[in-house]
C-alpha cells in the first residue's frame, strides 16, 4: 500500500476535536478510505499531511503506515504526491493522537 494513490474521506477536518475525547484537537485532516477494511473491521483510517486547510476529501499518496504495537489498528499517512516527510516530521504531526499508543512508523 505504500506508494499507492488513495482518496481519503475526511470525517475529522483540521481544526476539529475528537467526537469522544474532547481534548484531542486535530491539527491535520483525518479520515478513512472507503472500501478498504482495516484490521479493526472498520474502513482504513488515514492522516493527511501537507494540506493546511480543512477539506472534505483528498487524493494523495500513501507514504507511511503507523503500526500500533498495543492496538489492532493501523493508520496510513497520505500526502500530496510531490511532498515527502521523514519519520520525525511525520511523528511531529501525528503525535497529538499517537502519543497515547506505542506506535512505529513504517516507510519504504
Amino acid at each position: 500500500m505504500i506508494g499507492d494513490i488513495v482518496t481519503v474521506i475526511v470525517d475529522r477536518p483540521l481544526g476539529s476535536y475528537h467526537p469522544e475525547y474532547k481534548d484531542i484537537y486535530y491539527s491535520i485532516n483525518y479520515g478513512y478510505i472507503e472500501g478498504i477494511i482495516a484490521p479493526d473491521g472498520e474502513e482504513q483510517d488515514a492522516y493527511i499531511l501537507g494540506v493546511n486547510e480543512p477539506v472534505e476529501k483528498f487524493t494523495g499518496k500513501v507514504i507511511a503506515i503507523i503500526h500500533r504495537c498495543d492496538d489492532i489498528e493501523e493508520k496510513w499517512v497520505v500526502c500530496p504526491e510531490n511532498i515527502s516527510y521523514t519519520k520525525e516530521e511525520i511523528w511531529e504531526q501525528i503525535k497529538f493522537q499517537e502519543q497515547f499508543f506505542r506506535s512505529e512508523i513504517i516507510m519504504q
